[in-house]
């Protein structure tokens, strides 16, 4: 298959060339990387030092991959997917030095809404390159960043990544998304799909306000509960308040606002706090994974507040704030 015929097929790749028209600087950034015998690895460790030296962007790892990717076409589908997955931070092991560590997770997603913005940004993909591999009250952070396209949620792209992870010891997982206008910890994931918003492949969930649909092979319950130490990361400090929210949607009483879980056992889910989209997606599968597992630590999904477009210092204190609520989350006992 030709370049050309890739990108007509692939919207992600057929925006890459509106992207290096008109954001050469940001798509260009890693071109040296693209180079090298390990590029998809490579990519993924020259972002986050990039981040972590100041430039809170993440715009630069989603083109260059994307980048990679073209060059790749062509090429096995197990090839394509393991660069996927170097590029992505999806190794995430922990060094077994120092066994006084503790362990904390957290993921991102890439830049979505791109046909809105081409130069949106996505404030949880900059945290999670800005606190890969660094330390927090004697805790190390790995970190990863998923794509937003469905049809890798359905292939079980969260279970994949999180399972050997899960089953190591961590202390303390957060996956994180662009949100609304604060912070929120998101109490009550859904399991059904609502959202009509398109994903970074102009595909569809779907799913309907009207019609919520699950995930293929998707089981459990209509509605889970996030583990975390709410009340002390609520309380972390901060620019943006932080809620811990508790309102969902259902098809038999539209909005409610849940004081627990049996507050919700004869719902059936339309919305979760996290809403009906790919965030509310991982949010309830990586709860319904630690379930099937067996396993018990503080996990939950943080969205942080909406961004348009790209700003460091804002990106910056929203990093500086969920870096607080990491801290927070470590040094508490759990409170509802």
């Amino acid at each position: 298959m030709t370049a050309d015929a890739a990108e007509s097929k692939d919207p992600e790749l057929a925006r890459l060339e509106v992207a290096e028209r008109h954001l050469p600087s940001l798509t260009g950034r890693y071109d040296h990387i693209l180079e090298q015998p390990d590029a998809a690895t490579a990519l993924w460790r020259a972002a986050a030092s990039d981040v972590q030296r100041g430039n809170l962007d993440d715009r630069p790892l989603y083109w260059a991959r994307l980048k990679l990717l073209r060059r790749m076409q062509g090429q096995s589908a197990s090839a394509l997917e393991a660069a996927e997955r170097c590029s992505r931070g999806f190794s995430l092991t922990f060094p077994n030095g120092d066994k006084h560590e503790r362990k904390v997770l957290i993921t991102g997603f890439d830049p979505f809404q791109l046909n809105g913005e081409i130069g949106q940004s996505n404030p949880s993909g900059v945290a999670a390159l800005a606190l890969e591999n660094t330390m927090i009250k004697g805790a190390r952070i790995r970190a990863a960043i998923l794509p937003v396209r469905f049809a890798d949620f359905d292939a079980g792209i969260v279970e994949d990544l999180l399972t050997q992870p899960f089953t190591s010891g961590v202390a303390l997982a957060l996956t994180i998304s662009m949100g609304r206008d604060q912070f929120d910890l998101e109490r009550f994931p859904g399991r059904r799909r609502s959202a009509e918003s398109l994903d970074n492949r102009d595909l569809a969930g779907g799913g309907t306000p009207s019609k919520p649909v699950p995930p293929p092979a998707l089981d459990g319950p209509e509605f889970l509960e996030n583990s975390l130490p709410t009340t002390a990361m609520t309380t972390a400090g901060g620019r943006w308040p932080v809620r811990d929210n508790r309102h969902v949607r259902s098809l038999e009483r539209g909005e409610v606002i849940a004081e627990s879980l049996s507050d919700l056992r004869n719902d059936t889910a339309v919305a979760g706090s996290s809403g009906g989209f790919l965030s509310n997606e991982i949010a309830y599968r990586s709860l319904r994974l630690q379930q099937r597992l067996g396993v018990r630590f503080p996990l939950g999904h943080v969205h942080t507040p909406k961004l348009v477009g790209h700003d460091a210092a804002v990106e910056g204190e929203m990093v500086a704030q969920i870096r607080a609520m990491i801290e927070a989350a470590l040094n508490s006992k759990r409170q509802p």
